[in-house]
Parts: C-alpha cells; structure tokens; sequence
C-alpha cells in the first residue's frame, strides 16, 4: 500500500487555506467583509510606500481572516494532515473489511493508477481507492455524484475524485485504466449488443494486470449483466467468482 502522501502536502495546505478562508467569507454578513476591508486598507496605508493595489489589498483581508480563524500553520497542519491520511488508508475507516474484495483484488494499490467506478453505490470503493492514492473517476446519476463529491471534499480528496452523471456508454477513458468496478446498474438500459460494446472498449483501455470487479451480482435475481454474460465477455481473461454474499465477478487482464 502506498504510504507516501500522493500529492504535495504544502499544496494541499494552500488548498485547505482558500476552502476555509472562502467558506468564512461566505458565512458572514457583507457589512463583516467591509470591515475587514477597512481594516486591511489601514495596515497597508501604514505599511507601503507605493499604491495600494487590488492583489494587495485581497492578500491583507485573506491574511485577516487567517488570524481571525487561527488557522494553524504549515507544520502543524501537515502533521495532523498525515495522521488523517493514515487513518483514511486504513479500509475500516470506510466500513470495509482487509478481505473485501475490493480491498484484495486492488492490492498492492499503485499510486497515481486510474480507476473507473460505475453504477451503484460508488461512494464506498471510489473514496477508499482515492485515499490510498488512485485517481478516480466515478459514474453515477447525479445524487450519488454530489454525495461523493461532496464526501471526497471533506476528506481533502477532491482533486482525486472525478464524478460525472455521464452514462457508461459515453465514456472514454483519457489514460490505460488499472481498475474498473462497476455494478450491474451501470448497464440499465442497455442491449446486449451495447453492453458488449462497453465492456470491450473498458478492456482495451485496461493495463496489462488490471483488474475488472463487478460488484452485487445476486444469485437468483435477474439484473442488466448476468454472470453468464460477463464469463462469456471476459473469456481469456483470470476470471473468479466469489461466492461472498453479495456475490462479486472478478476478473484480471494477462499479462502481454
């Protein structure tokens, strides 16, 4: 598992600064934002000897803000930042379990591989993947699209997770894909014909060793993509079927 932080902490400092900075100036009356304005144009008249300009006086007030929300410094938000990656990694923090199979087939997770996840229930695999250092894109109808995306805000992984209300058959994937999980709602509404043409163009763009996890295939229960289907269209590829309730399709692509 990679243990690294994947993107640059002081970067990632600068991100949290403007959330919270913007997000206080979007909870406080105008009549607060014009007297810190006021503020911050006394401190710079009192400080400069050239013209007060707009770069100036916006850097004065976000500085302002700053004190006024003690927000903590670069090192001390780094060292709180790197305890909650830890945690974030951990597949329990996201109610999985180490034998998931989501969990074991994605092992060891590489960082900056790319992830496609689609259908239903996104939420659970998109963030934990994004957490240990995927970059995800994930295909869902827009509730579940603003869920993980507002999720993935909060737990300072938005620019790991891209979340689109895009159908699977109008995707194309911009990089070769190490994974893709999807569920069989992904498919609703699609022929047969259509699904094969999806799941090809999905394994094409799929890496030497990459791994495609179809996840709640019920026993018994007829949904969009049967197992039998999915044996048929992965033929030549590792395929297992896990007998875990509910019951998973793995498959993984040889090596060349």
């Amino acid at each position: 598992m990679a243990q690294r932080p994947s993107r640059s902490l002081k970067h990632e400092y600068e991100l949290y600064l403007d959330r919270e900075i913007e997000n206080y100036k979007e909870s406080v009356p105008r009549s607060v934002l014009l007297f810190i304005a006021d503020e911050a144009v006394r401190v710079l008249d009192a400080q400069l000897q050239f013209g007060l300009t707009e770069f100036l006086l916006c850097a004065e007030v976000d500085r302002i803000i700053f004190k006024r929300l003690r927000l903590p410094n670069v090192a001390t938000w780094g060292k709180r930042r790197l305890k909650e990656l830890a945690e974030l990694r951990r597949p329990e923090h996201w109610g999985l379990s180490r034998d998931d199979l989501v969990v074991r087939a994605m092992q060891p997770v590489v960082d900056n591989s790319h992830v496609l996840v689609a259908g239903a229930s996104i939420e659970t695999p998109a963030l934990y993947l994004a957490a240990n250092g995927c970059d995800v894109t994930a295909l869902a109808d827009a509730d579940a699209v603003q869920r993980v995306m507002d999720a993935a805000a909060e737990a300072g992984l938005g620019e790991r997770v891209h979340a689109s209300a895009a159908a699977l058959d109008s995707f194309t994937p911009d990089n070769p894909l190490t994974a893709v999980i999807y569920t069989p709602a992904a498919f609703t509404g699609l022929s047969a014909a259509e699904r094969a043409r999806v799941i090809l163009v999905l394994q094409s763009a799929t890496a030497d060793g990459g791994v495609h996890l179809v996840q709640t295939i019920v026993a018994g229960k007829r949904t969009a993509v049967s197992i039998e289907e999915l044996r048929r269209r992965y033929r030549g590829w590792d395929v297992t079927v896990s007998d875990e309730a509910p019951n998973s399709f793995l498959a993984r692509k040889g090596m060349a």
